[in-house]
């Protein structure tokens, strides 16, 4: 069964900086992606970065420049490091994984149980 554990969370100052690990544990054949997602308080989810298993990433423009997604394909890993904080940032963040069981087979989506970060002003 796969899980995914994140840690990382937690309360900063606006300016400062966190960093978000997250764990996929279980048998898999191959995880063709992984990210970050957040949700803010009576807002929907929306995706933070994401990076593919060749280290190709993609960031959401409110967080680019500030915030750096990392990949261990050995460990199963993925960080988010996150610099120069705001407000705004404020919110849940998801870990996700698009694994796959088999060659050629379709990805299945996995999400973490959420940790918090709030940033105060």
């Amino acid at each position: 069964q796969v899980q995914l554990v994140e840690s990382g969370g937690g309360l900063v100052q606006t300016g400062g900086s966190l960093r978000l690990s997250c764990h996929a544990t279980g048998s898999m054949f191959n995880i063709a992606a992984m990210g970050w997602y957040r949700q803010a308080p009576g807002k929907q989810r929306e995706l933070v970065a994401i990076i593919n298993s060749r280290g190709s990433a993609n960031y959401a423009d409110p967080v680019k420049g500030r915030f750096t997604i990392s990949r261990d394909n050995a460990t199963n890993t993925v960080d988010l490091q996150m610099n120069s904080l705001k407000f705004d940032d404020t919110g849940v963040y998801y870990c996700n994984a698009l694994i796959q069981f088999a060659p050629f087979r379709t990805g299945r989506d996995y999400w973490g149980q959420g940790t918090t970060v709030t940033v105060s002003s």
